[in-house]
């Protein structure tokens, strides 16, 4: 019997969710004659909310939360399986898609509503809240995460769920403005102000965050979380991929096909393409990767060991893309 090839692809960022780009792949693959598998991922960034729900089951709550800049909305969060397990995304609330290009302002957006969510969730009977924090509009270093979850009584360590953060950037927190504030509207006077504004949260805080991995995930939510309420600092690709049963599905695959918006040094860093890639090296699997942009340098494709590259921006192109690794040329 032929093994299938296992499609495991992070989202496209503002373009495809990880299922579209998963069926579109597999797809191509099945009208060339490839059996495959389907097993959309995430890394800690949008998206990794309908990852988990989907792998896992439960169901999605809704709750009223502040936006980054303080009107009200309705944002999701999931209540997972066990019933006591829940995914709250920070994107969801305070997400970069939740303001308009012209009214992004990094020193106002505030991370209040995301803190909002977590309490809805302990709420609602989570005694464990992941917090997906990739996809941010702040730069607060959590500082309105914090108020929020003050505000809802969870301040002590016997009032709240335990905390666990999925990052999808390794950064620390005192680099978080100059790389993610631009982004964000941040100019260069701006990315100097929130860079004093989180050196003074730092000196306040129970525990330093500079320095330390993944604090400045999330314009330094993830070190606010870490810092104030010794919340775990995960590598969100790595607990996704585990999550799913992603190794046992990759074993029994003939290739693996992976994917995400863009390829660039952070994918090194523990981003799926860069996980995956390196988990079917190690089990002596091939893996290609299809990207909407591939920014690596061949030595460091090399690293990854990627059996191959495809570029792929529109649905038709992912399917052709799945076609061509049955059918080359």
């Amino acid at each position: 019997m032929t093994r299938p090839a296992l499609v495991a692809p992070d989202s496209f960022k503002g373009t495809f969710t990880a299922f579209e780009v998963a069926a579109a792949l597999a797809g191509g693959l099945r009208a060339a004659g490839r059996e495959s598998r389907e097993l959309p991922v995430a890394d800690g960034g949008e998206g990794t909310m309908d990852v988990l729900l989907a792998a896992v089951g439960g169901e999605l709550r809704s709750a009223a939360a502040r936006d980054p800049l303080g009107r009200e909305v309705d944002a999701e969060f999931a209540l997972l399986a066990d019933g006591s397990t829940a995914v709250v995304e920070a994107a969801q609330a305070s997400g970069l898609g939740r303001v308009a290009e012209a009214e992004r302002d990094a020193l106002a957006a505030s991370s209040f509503g995301t803190g909002q969510l977590i309490a809805a969730a302990r709420d609602a009977g989570a005694e464990r809240v992941l917090v997906a924090v990739g996809g941010s509009a702040t730069t607060d270093g959590g500082a309105g995460a914090l108020d929020a979850l003050r505000e809802a009584g969870m301040a002590e360590a016997g009032s709240r769920p335990r905390i666990e953060v999925l990052c999808d950037v390794r950064t620390s927190w005192e680099d978080a403005p100059r790389v993610f504030g631009p982004q964000k509207g941040a100019d260069p006077p701006t990315v100097s102000r929130l860079e004093r504004r989180l050196r003074d949260l730092a000196e306040r805080a129970p525990r330093d965050p500079r320095g330390v991995a993944m604090t400045g995930a999330a314009g330094g939510l993830a070190g606010g979380l870490w810092a104030w309420l010794e919340a775990e600092l995960l590598p969100g690709a790595p607990y996704v991929l585990d999550a799913v049963g992603f190794g046992p599905l990759m074993r029994e695959a003939a290739f693996v096909v992976t994917g995400e918006g863009k390829l660039d040094e952070q994918t090194l860093a523990g981003k799926v393409c860069g996980e995956v890639a390196t988990r079917c090296r190690q089990r002596g699997v091939a893996c290609h990767a299809v990207v909407g942009v591939n920014e690596l340098e061949p030595f460091q494709e090399r690293v990854l060991d990627l059996a191959s590259v495809t570029e792929a921006t529109t649905s038709s192109a992912l399917e052709a893309a799945g076609r061509a690794l049955v059918e080359p040329g």
